[in-house]
């Protein structure tokens, strides 16, 4: 069936959009591709290209990043490929819905993220004075934006309920209104256990469900904390030019370094699209290619 589908849809190509021979070759190249993929799909779900889902498609195009090393460009190829083929099955009223609508463009010019070396990374934890009350404060965010990969905004903003003390789960509310669970690993969870036996240094009268407090009592802004980043950073002697999402840019680039799969890395940031999540792939593999530079014998 799926060939009758991809050769359908050449002719279509041909004698309906006239497109050149190699243009149509490209597209079908890569719906055929596309279809390979569903084929080795689990028994239990349908592998027709008709019957292919959303998910399905962003499956395959996480493999082809992580596995193929596929460039930014080739992945827009891929997406615009199986947009028009679906769009042709809708044409044709083989299906009702295009499951290639929620399919975002991924941006070519797109500048990579600044990150840290995990020794970087171990300086700024390190960086904050855990025998005040600020201080232990700092050091237990650090060290969660580090675990968990969040957005300052979400760090800011999770109150006391919603971390699991049994499971190590923290629920976070994303960008969008979309709920995450996400471990937190021994590391973040001990710091936040010992901020939490002295976080009511930082209550004033009135009671707040907000996690970290400012010394005011009060839920932190993002600027406060941002200010504090910088002032570790220049502590530990770091001069790379940071961001708020310096930590969470650490986070996803060593998880990849270590061998994480990208759609696992793509759920933990709360990404709805792996386009978004590839642009680490980038900085993962430069950050291989000058060890290999460095350390190779011909590099």
């Amino acid at each position: 069936m799926n060939d009758v589908l991809i050769t359908d849809f050449i002719l279509h190509l041909q004698n309906v959009e006239g497109l050149a021979d190699n243009t149509c070759q490209s597209y079908a190249n890569d719906v055929l591709q596309f279809s390979r993929f569903l084929d080795t799909c689990d028994d239990t779900c349908d592998s027709t290209l008709l019957r292919a889902d959303a998910l399905q498609i962003s499956d395959y195009l996480a493999s082809r990043i992580t596995h193929d090393h596929i460039s930014i460009t080739t992945n827009a190829r891929i997406q615009s490929s199986l947009k028009r083929f679906y769009r042709f099955l809708i044409h044709e009223q083989h299906i009702t819905e295009n499951p290639t609508t929620a399919l975002k463009r991924p941006k070519s010019g797109r500048q990579l993220p600044k990150s840290l070396s995990e020794a970087h990374v171990e300086a700024l934890l390190a960086a904050p004075d855990i025998s005040t009350i600020l201080g232990l404060r700092d050091k237990a965010m650090l060290e969660i934006l580090y675990a968990t990969g969040l957005r300052v905004s979400e760090l800011i903003n999770i109150r006391l309920y919603d971390y699991d003390l049994n499971a190590g789960v923290l629920k976070v509310m994303g960008k969008g209104s979309k709920e995450r669970l996400l471990p937190l690993g021994e590391y973040a969870h001990t710091w936040l256990m010992r901020y939490l036996d002295e976080r009511e240094q930082l209550l004033q009268r009135r009671p707040c469900d907000v996690l970290f407090l400012s010394k005011r009592g009060q839920g932190m802004t993002r600027q406060t904390f941002w200010y504090a980043i910088k002032r570790y950073a220049k502590h530990a002697d770091i001069t790379v030019d940071l961001s708020p999402h310096t930590l969470r840019h650490a986070f996803a680039t060593h998880l990849l370094n270590h061998g994480a799969d990208l759609r696992i890395v793509q759920m933990l940031l709360g990404h709805s699209n792996v386009s978004t999540t590839q642009i680490y792939t980038h900085v993962a593999n430069a950050r291989l290619s000058e060890l290999h530079r460095q350390h190779h014998p011909r590099g």
